[in-house]
């Protein structure tokens, strides 16, 4: 094997892959080190360190004779596990491939979010890969919340994450005083095989399922939230100071005259966004302020690597997990008002129809000249003048007169309207729920909306015109499967609809208006919500299916959004003059943080949601036996999904609960028909439901028709006229 000329004492992670690409075979360390020239304990430990970065990548695998071997080689496929309730699971390849199912026998020693190198062997029922687990790359969960109990005398810890099907064996002496019922933190200390259980010792107790406000404190734990800061990061930040220097002012544009204001929501503390608007010629000026935080974070900073590990800030009813230190993300980075921040600002000119004609980014430093909520400025559009300062009402003015040119060029490029009310929880000072309250959107929302979608928009241009790397935010077309059942639907009312292969964002926001005025229209809205896709992070431009773009990207939050960070550095890179080829990042290091901000934010959402069942649950405990009214919003075999109109707070009707007879589903007219009577339950229909039951547990709620609410369950086998039983009538 020819020796390799390496000037540095370490070879890099490139430089490593092609010397294995030049062997031709799978290599242990002597061989690599002797290939190298390396010698000694010292470069034996260095280049182990930097060969374990590469196994956790998935960049190689260790095979068993301890040699390192390319994954590309072996046409391994790497990625995040994902796991689901009833077992099975699937690999996220980290190359934004399809998606790699996994039977519930593979999933026995794996949990959701190990990373994994898996052999993709055909296909599963539904046609999409199937794969085995080669190798563990590296464990992604270290200790797991959920109910202690003991069985048979045994500690168990039932995991709250329904995506973590195991469960934890504690063993004598390691429950750590926790009493049976009571939430838990496992630390895992064995992980599980094909044969045994994983292993654990409890290292915090969080209190009882019935104890108030630690829905927050379970759903952090559960989905394995970052809380603390590391010691280097406090260390950094401390640097850093709580004042913008003026050195850091120089050299950038002085916008600190001009009138830029922050428009958000009233329990906002950190403030990304400001914008400013006047007129110009026949159209306007827009201004896009954001705050500035790649200034702070440098890549690879102690700061970076924390972000990325969080991925976005979470945000729970009673409180919020940053992405980033406090005195960052609501001090120095927020655009608070009548202090001195630098920002990045995207300067448009938009014409009358509401098209960006001109677009340039700069560096800036500005000072926010008020801070307005959204129900001020609802308040100020309409005719309340005392609602906002007087000095801002030109500003507002202009910025609502470009709104709607602004809605007018969405409307004609077809971009969905599912303008969906938003439910707020309001919490005592003990985390108890008091109340729940619609929030409706209105044109403050919208405005702002709009112009963040705007300097997105021209952020995506400008990456793809300059031929940086970038993450995107692609949102692909609706999935085929479940657009096929909305589609079954929608004809059965009558609608014409495209087939899932053909349907276009204009034809779909087109449908979305022809049920605008159907009293069922909530309901079918939310079929179609279900329908689409999720929103990703991936290098690869496909284009935003929702919002009718051909290219987008999210530049307007990086205190909360790490991908809005990649995308200023990007644009910074590019206005001080920097070459594509010299940037901090290659396609593969996009493709791999694409992936993981993804799974992050993925973990927020399902975070959230658990919050946000609990806190329903804990607020219908106490309302058992209460009438209101609902709307079907999704019929299965199993019962009816209701809605309950005034709190939005989900329920199932069970068949077992609907008048006495013998229940079909109709998949194609989303209903449930009646054999003997012929009664039918569809989506969209208006239903008066009792609730009948709450689970904090599960989280579920049941509800009864409240017309029926009064009549026993009819369970009881009858005697039949010759002495024997009857048939039980199913419900």
């Amino acid at each position: 094997m020819p020796k390799k000329n390496y000037k540095h004492p370490i070879p890099s992670r490139n430089k490593l892959i092609e010397f294995l690409e030049d062997a031709g075979k799978p290599l242990k360390t002597e061989a690599i080190m002797s290939g190298f020239s390396l010698r000694g304990q010292r470069m034996r430990a260095l280049l182990v360190e930097t060969l374990t970065g590469m196994l956790r990548a998935g960049q190689i695998i260790e095979n068993r004779r301890h040699e390192y071997c390319l994954t590309q080689k072996l046409e391994l496929t790497t990625g995040r596990v994902s796991g689901h309730k009833d077992g099975f699971g699937f690999v996220i390849p980290d190359d934004g491939s399809a998606d790699v199912y996994l039977s519930a026998r593979e999933m026995r020693s794996l949990f959701h979010g190990d990373r994994v190198a898996v052999k993709v062997i055909g296909e599963d029922r539904r046609g999409k890969p199937e794969g085995v687990l080669v190798d563990v790359l590296e464990r992604g969960t270290r200790e797991v919340a959920g109910k202690f109990v003991r069985e048979r005398g045994i500690g168990v810890v039932i995991p709250d994450n329904a995506k973590i099907a195991h469960r934890i064996l504690i063993g004598k002496g390691e429950s750590g005083g926790a009493r049976p019922g009571q939430i838990v933190v496992a630390q895992i200390l064995d992980y599980p095989t094909h044969m045994e259980q994983p292993t654990g010792r409890i290292v915090q107790i969080i209190g009882s399922p019935e104890q108030k406000g630690i829905a927050t404190d379970i759903a952090i734990q559960s989905h394995g939230i970052p809380t603390g800061w590391p010691k280097p990061v406090r260390e950094q930040v401390e640097k850093i100071g709580d004042s913008v220097p003026a050195a850091a002012k120089k050299a950038r544009v002085d916008l600190r005259d001009v009138d830029l204001l922050t428009i958000d929501g009233a329990d906002a503390r950190d403030f990304d966004d400001a914008v400013f608007c006047e007129p110009s010629g026949k159209g306007w000026r827009l201004l896009v302020a954001i705050a500035d935080v790649a200034h702070y974070v440098e890549v690879k900073s102690p700061l970076d690597k924390e972000a990325i590990v969080r991925g976005t800030s979470v945000y729970f009813p009673d409180r919020v997990v940053p992405m980033l230190p406090e005195a960052l993300s609501n001090g120095l980075c927020s655009l608070n008002p009548e202090v001195d921040r630098l920002c990045m600002v995207c300067d448009m000119r938009v014409s009358q129809d509401g098209k960006v004609t001109r677009a340039t980014f700069v560096e800036a430093v500005m000072r926010s000249k008020a801070r307005l909520t959204y129900s001020q400025v609802n308040g100020f559009l309409s005719g309340n003048d005392k609602a906002i300062p007087k000095a801002t009402h030109g500003p507002v003015r202009n910025l609502h007169a470009l709104y709607k040119a602004f809605a007018k060029a969405r409307g004609r490029r077809g971009a969905l309207e599912l303008d969906l009310p938003q439910i707020k929880f309001e919490l005592n000072k003990d985390g108890e729920i008091e109340r729940i309250r619609i929030e409706s959107r209105n044109d403050a929302h919208r405005l702002i909306e709009e112009c963040m979608i705007a300097a997105n928009v021209e952020a995506a241009k400008f990456l793809k015109k300059n031929r940086i790397q970038a993450l995107y935010r692609v949102h692909p077309k609706p999935d085929p499967d479940r657009f096929d059942e909305l589609r079954l639907y929608l004809v059965s009312l009558g609608i014409k609809v495209p087939h899932p292969d053909h349907i276009e964002p204009r034809q779909f926001n087109n449908l979305l208006q022809k049920v605008k005025d159907r009293p069922d229209s909530a309901a079918i809205s939310m079929q179609m919500l279900r329908s689409l896709t999720h929103a990703e992070y991936t290098p690869d431009n496909i284009g935003h299916f929702g919002l009718a773009l051909d290219s987008y990207a999210h530049f307007t939050s990086p205190i909360r959004r790490y991908p809005d960070l990649l995308v200023h550095r990007g644009i910074r890179h590019i206005i001080r003059g920097g070459k594509p080829g010299r940037y901090d990042y290659d396609r593969q290091a996009m493709i791999r943080l694409g992936a993981i901000t993804s799974a992050h934010e993925r973990r927020a959402e399902e975070a959230t949601r658990d919050v946000e069942a609990w806190l329903k649950c804990q607020y219908m405990v106490d309302r058992q036996g209460e009438v209101y009214d609902g709307v079907v919003t999704g019929v299965t075999n199993f019962g009816l999904f209701v809605q309950l109109k005034e709190l939005m707070v989900d329920g199932l009707v069970h068949v077992t609960s609907l008048p006495n007879d013998y229940y079909h589903y109709d998949a194609g007219r989303q209903q449930m028909v009646g054999e003997r009577t012929g009664r039918t339950f569809a989506l969209g229909e208006a239903l008066r439901v009792r609730v009948q039951r709450v689970d904090m547990e599960t989280r579920r709620i049941d509800f009864r028709l409240a017309d029926l609410a009064h009549e026993a369950p009819d369970e009881q086998p009858r005697r039949s006229k010759r002495g024997g039983r009857s048939k039980v009538r199913r419900r």
